[in-house]
């Protein structure tokens, strides 16, 4: 069960200047809570994240994007993606684990499945983050035996790039997700994981965050 709590876990300043103005480079901060109606799970996701967020940061730069993530469960996480090419690297120095990485690429065959399992349709739902107007749109995901549903409020005024969470839509997805709700139903067990943006920065970001080469001391994770 601890496995899958981190597994899970691996699982988002001039704001008036900004607002609704293209978004194509910078950092994005995202706050992340996760809760559950298994009373056990829940104890164990309060003594291992305490009472507070976690903290989602993501680095974007044209089709290109980077999300760090840290807490005492998960270790360090850093997702790199690449909408280009279509290819998204994940590096996990993990308590448990040690230093993995995992490669992965879509493909068109990949694509093709994304179309079967991937819903999307508008919600009547607006909301105003951080400036920018931002529109509901439903989503429902069928992937591994696993079904999930999210309520995502959309801008289309920052780059749409792959991130971890929204890397099973493909290309569905027409805008960036400024705030998520995301439910999900695994062994029985029901999950809630809501993401919030809730700072927003235009700076220069070096093309070095973005290399999809595995860091010397980091082994492949190998599927189970």
């Amino acid at each position: 069960m601890k496995k899958l709590v981190i597994l899970g876990l691996s699982l988002i300043m001039g704001f008036t200047t900004i607002a609704q103005e293209k978004f194509t480079e910078g950092k994005i901060i995202m706050s992340q809570t996760m809760s559950t109606d298994n009373e056990q799970m829940q104890a164990m996701l309060k003594q291992m994240m305490g009472d507070e967020p976690m903290t989602i940061v993501t680095y974007l730069k044209g089709d290109k994007s980077r999300s760090e993530i840290s807490n005492p469960a998960s270790g360090d996480i850093i997702t790199i993606s690449n909408n280009d090419t279509k290819e998204m690297l994940m590096l996990m120095d993990n308590p448990m684990l040690g230093k993995k990485y995992q490669l992965t690429s879509l493909n068109i065959e990949d694509e093709e499945k994304l179309e079967e399992n991937v819903k999307i349709v508008q919600g009547d739902n607006t909301k105003t983050i951080l400036g920018y107007e931002c529109k509901e749109q439903i989503v429902t995901v069928n992937q591994n035996g696993v079904k999930m549903e999210m309520s995502m409020y959309i801008t289309d005024k920052i780059t749409p790039v792959m991130t971890q969470q929204t890397s099973m839509l493909g290309n569905k997805l027409k805008g960036f997700p400024m705030y998520m709700i995301m439910n999900m139903n695994q062994q029985g067990m029901a999950m809630k994981m809501t993401f919030e943006v809730i700072e927003l920065t235009k700076e220069s970001v070096a093309n070095s965050k973005f290399n999809m080469t595995p860091p010397e001391g980091y082994t492949k994770l190998q599927a189970n």
